[in-house]
């Protein structure tokens, strides 16, 4: 059986959820339809023609990529341009192109503690934080015989996280009253006939994010026609996301053989570098894409390196004066994403017993040559 697209995607938004991308972003889905059935997805960095003509080899329909390729509002879509022949050999063969950009950068489990992993940060933090995760609180009745099952499928769903701590809920026994209509099936009663049962009050916080996933898990498990609850919306905020992640290294080391761990660990041939190679290099922070201007953030958490893409000549000045070493690995570093985002797709169709294939691109898209 293949997934759906909305299933794809409703998998895609647990691990970077629209709602934690910048204001200024442009990210889910950009052209094409998700209401049909995903023969094959690709995971690429860019779109451009050869990322098109791989999918189309591949028998994807649709492409999940990190850079969106309608960033400005279009006045028109013209198919002798370079972007509209793009748009159009897309639409010609319908395939779909959904955006996950600084959602997945700063998501748990996304691009930036990828690099952090791929360079040996251990116990990486946000470089500087940037969302606060709004939670609500849900209240929920249900009948005293079907209570562990509505609490374990609101549990397991995910929520009741608070800090460290899962599974967190506050549980009061009571009765409720309710009159079934003539046109009702009642879990407990007769129609027409006012009830009495005795009943749970189930209380537990839910991270915006899982929302209606941990709504459509009690809904499942609840015996009623018509479920009671609430969902409140709370002034206590949850998790704490960010740009970038810093952290102490495995061992210390120098700054030019940190160089040779970022090359090896992010998988390129060469590296701009600023600062004394034989400088002692303890901790470390990463910001994929183009995060010089954070330099003073990642020195405020004591970092000693910053690695990021497309730092311009003045910057790096500013940040040698200011005490940080930078290394630029490029923009393109983010490629990480494609095997890592393709290995989590492919578990998760994999759960569903789902046969939509995953592929990551083997284009290269890096634009610049070094000689």
């Amino acid at each position: 059986m293949l997934a759906k697209g909305q299933t794809v995607i409703q998998y895609m938004e647990q691990l970077a959820p629209k709602h934690i991308a910048e204001e200024w972003d442009k990210v889910g889905l950009q052209l094409g339809s998700l209401q049909k059935e995903i023969s094959g997805i690709l995971v690429a960095l860019d779109v451009n023609e050869e990322i098109v003509e791989e999918a189309i080899s591949l028998g994807c329909n649709l492409i999940i990529a990190h850079h969106a390729i309608i960033f400005r509002p279009l006045q028109g879509i013209l198919t002798d341009t370079p972007a509209g022949r793009l748009y159009e050999k897309l639409i010609k063969h319908d395939i779909a192109v959904y955006i996950s950009h600084t959602n997945l950068d700063v998501a748990e489990g996304g691009m930036n503690e990828w690099m952090a992993e791929a360079l040996g940060i251990e116990n990486s933090a946000p470089i500087k934080d940037i969302h606060s995760e709004q939670l609500s609180k849900l209240v929920v009745f249900v009948p005293k015989d079907h209570h562990q099952k509505v609490l374990d499928a609101i549990l397991n769903a995910g929520a009741g996280s608070i800090g460290n701590y899962s599974h967190c809920s506050f549980n009061i026994e009571g009765y409720g009253t309710f009159l079934p209509g003539e046109d009702t099936e009642p879990y407990i009663g007769e129609p027409g006939k006012m009830q009495r049962a005795e009943e749970v009050r189930i209380e537990t916080i839910v991270p915006q994010g899982i929302r209606n996933k941990v709504v459509q898990a009690m809904l499942k498990a609840h015996p009623y026609e018509e479920v009671a609850y609430d969902l409140y919306q709370m002034d206590l905020k949850g998790r704490s996301l960010g740009l970038g992640r810093v952290g102490k290294l495995k061992e210390a080391t120098t700054l030019g053989a940190f160089v040779e761990t970022v090359k090896q660990g992010l998988k390129v041939d060469r590296v701009r570098v600023v600062g004394e190679l034989d400088r002692p290099i303890r901790k470390a922070a990463v910001l994929g894409g183009s995060g010089a201007k954070y330099y003073n953030s990642a020195i405020f958490r004591g970092a000693d390196v910053l690695v990021t893409g497309d730092i311009d000549y003045h910057t790096a000045q500013d940040a040698l004066l200011a005490g940080i070493t930078l290394i630029d690995p490029g923009h393109n570093a983010e490629k990480i994403m494609k095997e890592k985002v393709a290995e989590w797709m492919t578990g998760k169709l994999t759960e569903g017993r789902y046969k939509t294939a995953v592929h990551a691109s083997q284009v290269n898209t890096e634009p610049f040559r070094f000689m």
